[in-house]
């Protein structure tokens, strides 16, 4: 439990601060890196929700791959969790299961899902993604949860991915270490291969390497 422990505090603060906010779009705050010098040109609802060009990604990438079941781990507030249902709708099918495992955050990102049209294209669980029973295989994987267990989190669900499914992996930028270490090792075991796209904190857009034709 010590792992997220230090995790909570700072969701419960960036919680309320988007809770101020009311939904503004801001500048992205993340410092400059070499990858990615000019941060600013990037907007943000909040320092934890994906940047708003991801969000935007990520629904691109729900209607373009028409995805049967996404699993996202690290919902927070549901702002990622909302624009990938938003995908599914347009297509008309699909599911996304997302969990969040601080039940004070989860009960806030239920309250929005639960007003939103988009609802019925969620499974919302209060758990932990390593523990976290999902049926079917996989189309899409989001890892976005607690940067300590990205790996373990990418091994346990890359048996249910299909061979054409997509991982993407959020704060892989060269100042967020843990994660950008975590997916570099992920290869080098042979496991996935990965594309490291240069937005303010970073994303790895990937795929397993077993079962490719």
């Amino acid at each position: 439990m010590g792992l997220f422990k230090k995790k909570l505090k700072q969701e419960h603060k960036v919680m309320l601060q988007a809770e101020r906010a009311g939904g503004a779009l801001l500048p992205e705050y993340h410092r400059a890196t070499p990858e990615c010098p000019h941060p600013e040109r990037w907007h943000m609802y909040d320092s934890m929700t994906a940047e708003a060009e991801v969000l935007e990604f990520l629904r691109t990438l729900v209607t373009t791959l028409k995805p049967s079941l996404i699993v996202e781990t690290g919902s927070f507030l549901g702002v990622s969790t909302l624009w990938m249902a938003e995908g599914l709708a347009a297509n008309g099918f699909g599911k996304i299961v997302s969990c969040e495992f601080d039940p004070v955050v989860f009960a806030e990102a239920k309250k929005k899902i639960e007003a939103s049209p988009f609802a019925p294209y969620i499974d919302l669980r209060n758990e932990s993604s390593l523990e976290m029973h999902v049926e079917g295989p996989i189309d899409i994987l989001f890892s976005d949860s607690d940067p300590d267990i990205r790996a373990a989190e990418v091994k346990r669900y890359l048996p249910q991915l299909r061979s054409t499914g997509l991982i993407l992996i959020h704060d892989a930028s060269s100042h967020l270490k843990t994660v950008r270490q975590a997916a570099f090792e992920l290869e080098a075991e042979g496991l996935i291969s990965c594309i490291f796209l240069p937005t303010p904190r970073g994303l790895v857009l990937a795929q397993k390497r077993q079962g490719r034709t």
